[in-house]
């Protein structure tokens, strides 16, 4: 049985992501599973703050004036990412597959630890200023529960966490 990096992600992969979770494990023959949430209950303050905190002035506006996607535009939208992001793995000449969860991804990030093939879990996220400070981000809460490495790296870049 072939070990699984489990990599949970809220936007498609970027080259530079992939580059990073594949550098960690150069060497050996792993499969990859992308699972992204389903993202219906955004918390608009949350997202205003993580705007304005670097400096994304016309994004928190346009979360201030926007609505909530419905269940199937959030489906769509993530399984869009899941695609281009199995792809990019693929791409890169691994093995790949992925999923879409539901809002809250720690069920299926547990039952995937409990199926007994996830070595570690990736978990790349844009920062977040209230879910990171107050350790309530999918990182810190994945670590508390599911007693498995779990790296969280920030998209689009080579900082942790």
């Amino acid at each position: 049985m072939t070990d699984t990096i489990l990599v949970l992600t809220e936007d498609t992969l970027a080259a530079v992501d992939v580059e990073h979770i594949l550098s960690l494990h150069p060497d050996e023959t792993l499969a990859y599973r992308v699972l992204v949430p389903a993202d219906t209950e955004r918390n608009v303050v949350s997202a205003i703050i993580d705007h304005l905190s670097v400096g994304e002035l016309k994004e928190a506006w346009d979360d201030m004036l926007g609505k909530e996607p419905s269940r199937s535009q959030a489906t769509a939208t993530a399984q869009e990412r899941v695609d281009a992001s199995v792809a990019e793995l693929r791409a890169a000449g691994r093995e790949a597959e992925g999923a879409v969860t539901e809002d809250d991804p720690l069920p299926a990030l547990r039952n995937a630890v409990a199926a007994g093939d996830v070595r570690e879990i990736a978990i790349v996220t844009y920062p977040h200023a209230i879910e990171d400070t107050f350790h309530q981000d999918w990182a810190s809460r994945a670590r508390e529960e599911l007693h498995v490495p779990v790296l969280h790296l920030y998209s689009g870049t080579s900082e942790l966490g």
